[in-house]
């Protein structure tokens, strides 16, 4: 992390917790609901999902500028996404060894390099999910091992053309979005090798 710049200091009181109470808990969250007293003094209902898996994500890069999507069904939003290989690991484990696993498992992939290159809150107004991103290069193929609820489409495409399609809606998965805008800008500002901005741009 970089260091801050004056204006992004702290503000004001913060938040004054009283004793949530556990509403929901399965293997993967524990819902709370609580009312804490807010900076403005007044009482507040809060609803909170707290996730016991770190949010995890990899953008495979090849070395022709290629980047492997993979596609599924999604149960939430009820509809299929093409997306990222991403996944979860425990809070307090290796996420590094976790993403490799995510890559090996739905892409079929493993890489020689590794960066984190993201890391961000979810949705922090309801959720206390955060999430690591990792851009992976040197790949190559390794036998894909699915998880038994997972039916994946595995496509490479060109980096723009999966840049555009996350810009334009088609690829609305917030973790695909924020790791192809983060590789797009890491090499319009010289981050990465030359021999990659030039297959990527």
């Amino acid at each position: 992390m970089g260091q801050k710049p004056s204006w992004m200091r702290e503000s004001g009181p913060g938040w004054t917790e009283r004793e949530p109470k556990v509403v929901y808990e399965n293997p993967w969250i524990l819902v709370t609901e609580s009312r804490p007293i807010a900076p403005t003094g007044r009482e507040a209902l809060y609803g909170v999902v707290h996730m016991k898996n770190l949010a995890l994500g990899v953008l495979p890069l090849h070395d022709d500028g290629t980047v492997t999507l993979v596609g599924q069904q999604r149960y939430v939003f009820g509809a299929y996404s093409w997306e990222l290989p991403e996944g979860g690991g425990p809070v307090g484990e290796n996420p590094l060894t976790n993403i490799q696993r995510e890559l090996a498992e739905e892409a079929g992939l493993a890489a020689r390099e590794w960066r984190q290159i993201l890391s961000m809150q979810m949705s922090n107004a309801v959720t206390d999910e955060h999430c690591l991103g990792y851009l992976a290069t040197g790949l190559h193929e390794v036998p894909p091992r699915p998880d038994e609820n997972e039916l994946i489409a595995v496509a490479r495409v060109p980096f723009r053309e999966a840049l555009a399609q996350a810009v334009n809606g088609n690829m609305p998965d917030a973790i695909t979005v924020a790791l192809l805008l983060r590789a797009y800008h890491m090499a319009k500002e010289g981050e990465l090798p030359r021999r990659l901005t030039e297959v990527m741009l």
